[in-house]
């Protein structure tokens, strides 16, 4: 893979002109030919609709990633809106080679020997201007209200464009860009978490749904037993809600606590629509990132703004659900949606022709990925009350000794015990709940009640090591306060703040830091069945993971099965994960393993496997024709395309896909919104246009 001392070559080439001109099209203007001037006149004075090039993204994006510490954070608030989180992102399927059709005619091994074994061409290819494969769109809008947002997505419509969707770009499979759209950068939309924290009155229970549905966030919250909520924007990140959430806490005495990511520059739009791990903060005791969501409020590709959420629900506590479940949803068309003043946005029932069904876009918004279904302006998200905040790190306090990297193996056993098999260390399942694990080796995260040092010198004892040096090898992290005292911190985000002698002081950090590419493979969801079956199970994961120098992502279990309203298009495979993994899906995986950790009896029905947050553009399942066979390396994509199980099938099951399919087809007849990888994105052409025989199944 290339160094940060390529890049310091290939921004040098650059400025020397080197690199080659730019294209005369990105000279001109993308689609210059169209009257922009007419979208330019509908938007509010303080969006902006700029030209960009690939010279943009040399001068503002190259620089952070010679950084000795790069973050998004300096990328996202660039001019042009272009800089993606991993350099390749700026390519198809996040490879520079050069191709005409978008590598369908290469292949899968060619691609692994580019990226990883021989990265010797990438640099050439980088610095081509005119490579066919550059996948950045060269016409960027930075909406600031929704009424910005509903002029772009008419003007789309109206000229038959494509549309991508923007926050910070954390998209893996690469959804975040696409060329020969129009970009919108929701970066600098409208803010809201600051002052989005709303105290709900438990006075108005009983009360019925407003026609504006203005009472419909606390009416739902109130039937969850959780009494406040926060506002957030379709532009904001983690770290602008982290900090609003920390604002409100410090003023009012720690009384909210939000489910998030680990990174700050992750929104809880692209993260909550994939799933929304929660590993680091409290999602084993409240749910996915979906289950957080009380109400949203979109533009639709059809251009109408709207805004939706469950009008009627039943108690689910005798099915062991601990949210009710989501029997009617109801949604509300603005009629005045040229209005730039919000207090002047008139919310009134949809016009009869308005066809689009709030029950389906409810069901595949939340769960079925983002950039696909519309444009999210806002969404209320559910907060919990406040817990303490336990982080514990293994060997790294004061500093790493070898004796603790020896035991590095019993530590990821103690870890995957404590979370997935806590009766092995009789650890309540309670205690257990409280923790979790992003896919951080040495890092477990813990929100309440909890049984950790306990349970560790436990399992030290059952291995017959008793040495107080191992025990210490486990440590909470604690922090100066503003007192000079250490303690631990209030909450994961105050914990993960940059420093004052940092770049960017007070803001949440990212993780991971900007880097050259992403995950590109998918991440498995093991079912917590098959640990359950037997130890050997457990050790085969385990050692499946350490060969590979990867670690599971403990955010499932508890709250992340019975959190849900039981209308969302999660797979229930997601739901019964006990963590999700790389794996090595080559040799005899799919042959040996697959068959017992999945039900393969159905051989019209592939089961869902992969996570959705995570997985990156070169996730493919078994071949359609046999699932105990791996894709082969060496067919191009194409014939993989033809012959394997789809990114979007691994992900969501042959029958929850079509499902979300159908409901594509009937939102977004014209396929406004196409991103990569995204739902729908690989249907044939032909099979785009919706028939008899594609209406969304009940669910």
């Amino acid at each position: 893979m290339a160094s940060f001392s390529d890049a310091a070559r290939f921004l040098l080439l650059t400025v020397l002109g080197i690199a080659g001109n730019l294209s005369t099209a990105d000279a001109a203007g993308w689609r210059s030919d169209l009257d922009w001037a007419a979208l330019t006149s509908k938007l509010s004075s303080s969006a902006s609709l700029i030209d960009t090039s690939y010279q943009n993204v040399i001068d503002e994006c190259g620089p952070e990633f010679s950084e000795p510490s790069p973050t998004n954070h300096a990328l996202i608030d660039q001019p042009s809106g272009m800089c993606l989180p991993h350099k390749y992102l700026g390519w198809e399927m996040s490879w520079p080679r050069p191709s005409e059709n978008g590598h369908l005619n290469q292949t899968f091994a060619q691609a692994l020997t580019d990226i990883y074994v021989d990265p010797s061409y990438l640099e050439g290819w980088m610095l081509d201007p005119t490579n066919p494969s550059l996948n950045l769109p060269y016409k960027v809008l930075f909406p600031s209200i929704a009424s910005d947002v509903v002029a772009a997505v008419n003007f789309a419509k109206e000229h038959g464009l494509e549309i991508s969707v923007k926050n910070s770009g954390h998209s893996y499979q690469g959804a975040s860009s696409k060329k020969d759209t129009l970009l919108l950068n929701m970066n600098r939309y409208t803010h809201y978490a600051p002052t989005g924290i709303t105290d709900c009155d438990a006075s108005i229970l009983g009360s019925t749904v407003t026609e504006d549905l203005s009472n419909q966030p606390c009416l739902l919250s109130l039937a969850k037993n959780k009494s406040s909520l926060i506002r957030v924007g379709g532009g904001e990140n983690f770290d602008k809600v982290y900090r609003a959430v920390i604002a409100a806490n410090e003023e009012e005495g720690y009384k909210y606590h939000v489910v998030g990511g680990a990174a700050g520059t992750v929104s809880p739009m692209g993260w909550s629509w994939q799933g929304g791990l929660g590993g680091t903060t409290g999602g084993r005791l409240y749910g996915f990132g979906v289950d957080q969501v009380v109400q949203l409020e979109m533009v639709l590709p059809n251009g109408v703004h709207v805004k939706f959420g469950p009008t009627e629900w039943e108690d689910a506590s005798a099915e062991g659900f601990i949210v009710p479940k989501t029997k009617v949803v109801t949604g509300v068309c603005r009629s005045n949606p040229d209005e730039h003043d919000e207090e002047k946005w008139i919310w009134e029932r949809c016009p009869e022709d308005f066809d689009t069904d709030f029950n389906d876009l409810w069901f595949a918004v939340r769960g079925g990925g983002g950039g696909t279904w519309g444009v999210v302006t806002s969404v209320f998200l559910q907060l919990h009350d406040y817990l303490p905040v336990t982080p514990y790190f293994f060997n790294l306090v004061p500093s790493p000794t070898e004796e603790c990297s020896a035991i590095a193996p019993q530590f990821a056993e103690f870890k995957a015990q404590y979370i997935s098999a806590p009766s092995l260390l009789n650890v309540t399942k309670e205690h257990s709940l409280a923790c979790g694990s992003p896919d951080v080796f040495m890092l477990l995260m813990c929100i309440g009640e909890e049984d950790v040092m306990q349970a560790w010198t436990r399992f030290l004892d059952l291995n017959n090591s008793t040495d107080p040096a191992k025990v210490a090898c486990l440590s909470k992290l604690v922090q100066e306060n503003n007192e000079g005292v250490m303690q631990t911190p209030k909450g994961y985000a105050e914990g993960a703040l940059f420093g004052d002698l940092d770049r960017f002081p007070g803001k949440v950090r990212d993780a991971p830091a900007p880097s050259w590419q992403g995950n590109q493979f998918g991440v498995f969801l093991v079912p917590q069945s098959f640990l359950d079956e037997s130890e050997e199970n457990v050790k085969y994961v385990l050692e499946s993971a350490d060969s590979l120098g990867t670690t599971p992502y403990y955010a499932f279990g508890g709250g992340t099965v019975s959190g849900s309203d039981q209308a969302n298009s999660l797979s229930q495979a997601h739901r019964d994960a006990a963590f999700t993994l790389n794996f090595n899906l080559t040799g005899n995986f799919y042959e040996k393993i697959f068959p017992k950790m999945y039900d393969l009896s159905d051989k019209t029905k592939f089961p869902p496997i992969f996570g959705s947050n995570h997985a990156g553009f070169l996730t493919t399942g078994p071949l359609k024709e046999d699932w105990t066979k791996p894709c082969p390396w060496e067919w191009t994509f194409k014939e993989r395309g033809e012959k394997c199980i789809s990114f979007q099938e691994a992900i969501y099951g042959t029958e929850r896909l079509a499902r979300l399919e159908a409901i594509k087809k009937a939102v977004d007849p014209q396929f406004i919104f196409n991103c990569a990888n995204c739902i729908g994105n690989n249907l044939p052409e032909a099979s785009k246009s919706q028939d008899q025989d594609d209406e969304p199944s009940p669910s």
